[in-house]
């Protein structure tokens, strides 16, 4: 018997009892769908995170009191041991005398907080206060108008640059360039429109207002830390224009050299690093979740494929009486369980493939599906159903044709 007769009627017997064949393969699509649409759910989301959430601009990354913290333990000792920020570490930066990786950097301090136009008021904004080299240094871009510039930050002008969020609720189908806002009752003049960011985990992004930080210092006043935006001169120096900035800060804070940091430096590798490690974690136990509901799969197309081989012992037997060899017998149901999984496989893809969808736009994430998973999931499918197949094809092809025809 040919590959493709094998094939041919193993799809006639699969068709042949449609819904037992569809219900003997709930396992291997559950876990096939499951596999998948994790896969395509952390693919498309580490695109994702990497370009907008851990993206801290160009070739940029921050100094904070904190930094990147990840437990509640380290965030106590942090609070004991770390100090404020302040204008003269941003200040010893710039001024270092063997300055060679780092570029430029910029204070900044936020708060939330509302804001007034007229008669209509947006709560819940974002009140940046920074300095004006922040544009260069930020991967926020200016749509329209401009920046704040360096006179205005020197005279704590009041005078703003805005989100698109603020556009569309203040100003729909109104020029804001040169309207007034209120912060804190005060007016402030937008100079500039930002362009628009869009959401990052569903959470919008356009809803803030950029002042001059030492406006923002005369309105919620002087204490606290800020944070300083470095920015490098390439990116292939990030890690030199970090060391760079470590060396100047622990030399300012007299720090001895089995001291640890008493600041924390933030950057997108460190974050891209974190969640690596965490997605990788949360991918690797669904799998495993997964591969159980295929384990099982696999089981109960072996127990139905021993079904079949009891209830077509006589077409067997048939077979047989007519010169089939045990090596076609073998062919037939080999091919007829790796097709009955490989039919699961591809469902649960299709299935996937929906249900992935459906998440990526009630999340408003986008999904990525990787050829070699594809692929992968494919050749599993198939895997589980040879490995399924192999005891009950033996078992038909160990029948006595005369035991066979014999039997009803």
């Amino acid at each position: 018997m040919s590959l493709v007769e094998s094939a041919r009627v193993a799809v006639d017997a699969i068709w042949a009892h449609k819904l037992r064949s569809f219900l003997t393969l709930l396992g291997v699509i559950i876990g096939v769908a499951a596999v998948i649409i994790v896969v395509m759910l952390v693919e498309g989301f580490n695109a994702y995170f990497k370009d907008q959430v851990a993206s801290l601009g160009s070739n940029a990354f921050m100094v904070s009191r904190f930094g990147f913290i990840t437990s509640v333990e380290e965030f106590v000792q942090a609070t004991k041991r770390n100090k404020d920020i302040t204008y003269e570490d941003l200040q010893s930066i710039l001024s270092n005398p063997r300055r060679r990786f780092v570029l430029d950097a910029a204070a900044s301090k936020s708060t939330i907080g509302q804001i007034k136009y007229g008669s209509q008021t947006l709560m819940d904004v974002n009140i940046r206060g920074v300095s004006h080299n922040m544009v260069d240094i930020d991967n926020i871009n200016v749509a329209e108008g401009r920046y704040i510039s360096r006179e205005e930050e020197q005279r704590s002008r009041t005078t703003c640059f805005i989100g698109a969020d603020v556009v569309k609720e203040f100003f729909p189908g109104v020029d804001p360039l040169g309207k007034e806002i209120k912060i804190e009752g005060l007016p402030f003049r937008v100079v500039g429109v930002a362009e628009e960011i869009g959401t990052i985990l569903g959470q919008p992004q356009d809803s803030f207002v950029i002042i001059p930080v030492t406006t923002f210092e005369k309105l919620y006043g002087h204490g606290g830390t800020i944070s300083i935006r470095v920015s490098a001169i390439s990116p292939d120096t990030i890690n030199q224009a970090v060391e760079e900035v470590r060396v100047v800060l622990r030399n300012r804070r007299h720090l001895k050299y089995h001291e640890p940091d008493n600041f924390g430096i933030l950057t997108s590798e460190a974050i891209n690093n974190f969640y690596d490690s965490v997605s990788r974690s949360i991918q690797l136990a669904i799998i495993g979740v997964a591969s159980v509901a295929l384990l099982v799969g696999g089981i109960v197309i072996m127990n139905i494929m021993l079904v079949s081989v009891a209830e077509r012992t006589r077409e067997i037997g048939v077979r047989k009486s007519v010169g089939a060899r045990r090596s076609d017998i073998i062919m037939q149901f080999l091919s007829e369980s790796i097709a009955l999984s490989l039919m699961g496989g591809i469902i649960g893809m299709g299935f996937a493939y929906v249900i992935g969808r459906l998440l990526a736009w009630q999340l408003d994430l986008p999904i990525a599906l990787p050829l070699a998973w594809t692929i992968a999931a494919l050749v599993v499918s198939a895997t589980i159903g040879l490995c399924s197949g192999v005891y009950p094809a033996y078992r038909a092809a160990g029948l006595d044709p005369v035991e066979s025809l014999r039997s009803e």
